[in-house]
């Protein structure tokens, strides 16, 4: 099975209205090029179309000194609107940002371990291919599990029946082969 390249966003140009709404502006502000020295990867729910109403653009990055990290965030978009910074209690020197540009929340996460090792690059990675498998149908479960209140990986694990922490569970899905996960489908449906 195909993977799509997170780190070419030209799929979005392709895809539904919001992808395309979020292509714009992130190239309109120059997000991902500001970011280049920290290896950016857009891993919104919006790059797989399970984005509803509010969902933000998630972006991580990999950074190897957190001051110039956080310099640049500041200097780049410290004038954008909602503009805040937190830092995340770990041993991998994490730090969020979050901002608005244009409709849509941006929300830069920074840490020390590479972009393709982090769990939000895996997940994202996880569910291009569940739902590659599963279809709309499945599709359609968990976003209406998203709208009623339910975060991205407990609608799934839900949908597919995953004991325990959802996040975790989904994770493990990482292991599986399509066959095996078409079983799992097949089952939960």
């Amino acid at each position: 099975m195909t993977h799509t390249n997170w780190r070419d966003i030209s799929y979005l140009k392709r895809g539904t209205e919001t992808q395309q709404r979020a292509f714009a502006v992130l190239n309109k502000h120059n997000i991902l090029e500001s970011l280049a020295a920290f290896d950016p990867v857009l891993v919104s729910t919006v790059c797989v179309d399970l984005d509803i109403e509010g969902s933000d653009l998630d972006i991580i990055c990999c950074h190897r000194n957190i001051d110039a990290f956080i310099a640049t965030l500041v200097s780049t978009f410290g004038n954008y609107p909602g503009f805040r910074q937190w830092d995340r209690k770990s041993d991998h020197e994490e730090m969020v940002t979050s901002f608005h540009a244009d409709d849509f929340e941006v929300e830069i996460y920074g840490s020390i371990v590479p972009v393709n090792a982090q769990f939000a690059y895996r997940h994202l990675s996880i569910m291009e291919q569940v739902l590659k498998i599963g279809g709309e149908p499945l599709r359609n479960q968990v976003r209406a599990l998203k709208i009623s209140g339910l975060k991205t990986e407990p609608a799934f694990a839900k949908v597919l029946g995953l004991p325990g922490d959802p996040f975790a569970a989904f994770l493990d899905l990482e292991r599986l082969s399509d066959t095996q996960l078409k079983e799992l489908i097949r089952k939960s449906a």
